[in-house]
């Protein structure tokens, strides 16, 4: 049985990316999850698709992001954790007691598709990569789009920078408070 946890945090746009998706976890079990996520979708302005799997596995916690342009509301998020709690409550393949948590990405949320980055592009981030890449895994600074399979990145520390795609095992949006404070006061 699911223990619903729903917390919607932040205006955005529905789309998902998959993450990391074991942590001790049967990868079998992940992709069943993945599976329901993707041809249990709801129709038309909200998409919700499977983040990952956390926890040990007496108590796992399955984590689903859930975005849409006008922003989520928490009956949003009710709505997708009933759902979704209903068909992983019936098919039953998860054999202990679990967590369900349905959010929005938040403001400072992951990027993991193509499209996250062509998106976004503008916008302050923090990128982490498996390998070195002019001397240094952790980037901070501005995307500035994509070119071929490269994500364009203005660090603050080596300029310009191109980091594959491929490489990048972490990125997330940062929140520009100067930004934020000239929208505030605009309004």
């Amino acid at each position: 049985m699911a223990t619903i946890d729903s917390a919607c945090v932040c205006k955005g746009f529905l789309t998902f990316g998959i993450r990391h998706a074991w942590l001790g976890f049967a990868p079998k079990t992940t992709t069943r999850i993945q599976k329901r996520c993707t041809t249990s979708r709801s129709t038309g302005r909200l998409r919700w698709n499977f983040q990952e799997v956390a926890g040990p596995d007496n108590k796992p916690i399955v984590r689903i992001f859930i975005d849409k342009p006008q922003g989520v509301t928490h009956e949003d998020c009710s709505a997708v954790s009933f759902h979704l709690g209903t068909i992983l409550d019936v098919e039953d393949f998860i054999h202990a007691s679990y967590t369900l948590e349905v959010s929005s990405p938040g403001i400072e949320r992951g990027l993991y598709k193509r499209a996250d980055y062509e998106r976004f592009s503008g916008s302050l981030a923090k990128v982490k990569t498996r390998q070195l890449i002019q001397g240094q895994r952790n980037f901070r600074g501005r995307l500035l789009g994509l070119d071929g399979e490269c994500v364009l990145f203005e660090d603050r520390t080596n300029g310009r920078v191109q980091i594959p795609l491929e490489s990048i095992a972490k990125a997330n949006l940062e929140l520009d408070i100067d930004e934020e404070l000239r929208k505030t006061k605009g309004r």
